[in-house]
């Protein structure tokens, strides 16, 4: 075998391996064959000290199997970008929802992602018939959820959910960044990085902190 062949066929075999690992990611998604409209939602940024918390609400195609989705925490920026793109032209609705720190400061973080992914679900252009939610259950929503642990990593809908909202975030926070730059928002994205906390002792906290987070760093 030429060294080109052989590299065809790792190539070849590399493939295989991805499409069997999506497949994989999709099982929650055909235990519920007779639900056409299930909606990933996952957030981003309960954990920061400035910043919104970010939901997102993706339902895709049921035969939508989108190569190396996964956990948007295990991907890299350029990879998140690319399939942000990806999953915005297959999907058939997206909803997106926030708290700032202001609502989060008011309600606690935990009741803060709740109201988000709300709104998530409420931005969808069509209603899901069914909710896959990453780790907990949404009070106050009528539509039947399943919770999955770790379901970001588990479910291709919510893994397209954390890539939406992490992505929409990310971007949110670089635009933070050039208003205030002395904390490294672009790549700290809010959260305590030693050189964030040393810039919040230094400078005292911008507009966008969350006071009930940083009453340790002040």
């Amino acid at each position: 075998m030429t060294k080109k062949e052989l590299a065809e066929q790792k190539r070849a075999e590399k493939l295989q391996k991805e499409i069997a690992r999506v497949e994989a990611l999709c099982e929650f998604e055909k235990k519920y064959p007779d639900c056409t409209l299930i909606a990933g939602i996952d957030e981003v940024g309960r954990g920061p000290l400035a910043g919104p918390v970010m939901t997102a609400a993706v339902i895709l195609p049921k035969e939508a199997r989108i190569l190396h989705i996964n956990d948007s925490k295990k991907l890299s920026e350029k990879r998140r970008e690319e399939l942000y793109d990806v999953i915005m032209k297959e999907a058939i609705a997206v909803g997106i929802g926030s708290n700032d720190h202001v609502r989060i400061d008011e309600i606690n973080i935990l009741q803060a992602t709740y109201e988000a992914m709300r709104q998530a679900v409420e931005q969808l252009q069509v209603r899901p018939e069914l909710l896959f939610v990453d780790a907990v259950h949404i009070p106050g929503l009528e539509i039947p959820q399943v919770s999955i642990i770790k379901g970001d990593a588990k479910s291709q809908s919510i893994a397209a959910a954390s890539i939406i909202a992490k992505v929409t975030r990310d971007h949110l926070m670089e635009e933070y960044d050039k208003r205030f730059p002395e904390y490294g928002f672009a790549s700290n994205k809010g959260y305590g990085t030693k050189t964030h906390t040393d810039a919040l002792r230094e400078f005292g906290p911008c507009p966008i902190h969350r006071r009930s987070f940083i009453k340790n760093f002040l």
